[in-house]
């Protein structure tokens, strides 16, 4: 196979360049209502090229944005596996771009823009080795859902699977939306943080008003909020101080801290990855738990009150704080809000509390048949053998589909620490997306010589 795939690689590489710097620049963002017609383009675009190569596809609409489905069904009687990623992207208004975010940028091997890496890139990946294993003759049945809502917390997901789930029938599922331990050191996930959102927002008055004439007096609700983010965890350790918030934390065994430890996971690579100044202090053992398979509590952003240069001395009337707690299997989201809520409230019952669509945390095997696949398939495209470890992301549609198609679920995830998820300057690059064709078409190769529902026998 491999004097084929290598052909078939660099022969691809100026299509795949092409259509990753069409999609780029299809702004799909979908926080951001304004995007809602990007959204459509975006998914049309998927469909559009699907079909091209050969694929059945269509656009299934949700009561909110639609999910992208392709069918490569080729072979009858014979395993069929789901690809999942999603097309949605995040904001770009940071101000640290180096470039327009939605003005694709090649840089050597690099491919910068949104979306480039999470997860336009990985997806366009898979659907390469796809193509390679459907014009080999690789005798498995390949389809692809494409979701336009995960960066919003999936909230129209359910509704998809509950219509089409039927019509989705699989043997197995490969979620491409992960990220490795770094560069040469790959990772397959088999854990996922939940995510349970809140927006607190206080109001003290009508309008902003003068410091010199009210202060001392009137109430400032972004001190407010300030202490009481305070009294919620200790922000030098993480320590969460709700009482309640870890009692159903499992604890974790020690194998599973010595695999994270011998898993090629470094403090100091972490560090220069993400561009960290600075880090809650602890051992490899302690960050990499913290990281993977501990709770957190997180403040993302405060709103309220002047924010232009210099110093206005107006004090606002409202204030908004904006977080989320990362949540681990055994931990029940509203379980969570229930105790955030009355914390919130003993303390400060002026403070409205919001919660946003909850994710939940997701645990699965890393043994079997699919994970062996994944291993060999890592480990033929990139020359090592990967590490199997949880990650602290939340990717809401994984337990939705775990629930109605009951079928196994593997990650093959392609990104790095330093290509920016959800950061300014997001970037992927041809070395991981030349292997990741490699990578897919070996496991498809697996694949097909397993025996159906191999994995729950």
């Amino acid at each position: 196979m491999n004097s084929d795939i290598d052909r078939y690689i660099e022969s691809a590489r100026p299509e795949f360049e092409d259509k990753l710097r069409e999609w780029v620049e299809i702004p799909t963002i979908s926080a951001e209502p304004e995007h809602k017609p990007d959204i459509g383009r975006g998914a049309d675009a998927a469909v559009q090229y699907l079909r091209s190569l050969g694929a059945d596809a269509e656009k299934i609409p949700t009561p909110g944005n639609p999910v992208v489905v392709g069918k490569f069904a080729t072979v009858a009687g014979r395993p069929t596996v789901t690809i999942y990623n999603h097309l949605d992207v995040q904001p770009a208004n940071e101000p640290q771009w180096q470039r327009a975010p939605f003005v694709f940028h090649k840089d050597g091997n690099r491919y910068i823009g949104r979306g480039s890496t999470d997860d336009k890139g990985p997806a366009l990946t898979a659907l390469f080795g796809a193509r390679y294993a459907v014009e080999h003759g690789t005798p498995v049945n390949i389809q692809f859902v494409w979701e336009l809502e995960e960066e919003i917390g999936s909230p129209n997901f359910e509704h998809f699977m509950k219509s089409k789930a039927a019509d989705l029938g699989t043997d197995s599922v490969v979620v491409s939306d992960t990220i490795w331990i770094a560069r040469g050191k790959p990772a397959i996930a088999y854990g996922l943080r939940g995510l349970a959102p809140i927006r607190l927002i206080l109001e003290t008055g009508t309008k902003d008003v003068h410091s010199g004439v009210t202060g001392g007096a009137a109430r400032n609700p972004i001190t407010e909020l300030c202490q009481l983010i305070a009294e919620c965890y200790d922000v030098r350790k993480g320590q969460v101080r709700i009482p309640g918030f870890y009692d159903d934390v499992a604890k974790l065994a020690k194998a599973e801290i010595d695999n994270f430890v011998s898993s090629g996971f470094s403090v100091k690579q972490f560090k220069r990855a993400h561009e960290l100044k600075k880090m809650r202090e602890g051992d490899t053992a302690d960050i990499a738990s913290r990281l993977w398979a501990r709770p957190t509590f997180e403040v993302h952003g405060i709103v309220g009150g002047y924010t232009g240069p210099g110093v206005k001395t107006a004090i606002p009337y409202q204030a908004e704080a904006k977080i989320s707690m990362r949540l681990v299997p055994n931990q029940n989201a509203e379980k969570i809000l229930k105790l955030v809520r009355g914390f919130i409230k003993q303390r400060n019952p002026d403070v409205q509390v919001i919660p946003e669509a909850v994710l939940r945390p997701y645990l699965g095997p890393h043994t079997g048949p699919y994970a062996d696949a994944a291993r060999d398939a890592m480990r033929t495209a990139f020359g090592k053998d990967p590490a199997f470890v949880r990650e602290g992301g939340s990717i809401g549609a994984v337990v939705t589909m775990e629930k109605y198609l009951k079928a196994p679920i593997v990650f093959l995830g392609l990104s790095l620490p330093e290509h920016g998820y959800h950061a300014p300057n997001e970037n992927f690059d041809w070395d991981q997306a030349s292997g990741g064709m490699r990578m897919f078409a070996r496991y498809f190769e697996t694949l097909a010589r397993l025996p159906l529902k191999a994995a729950r026998r």
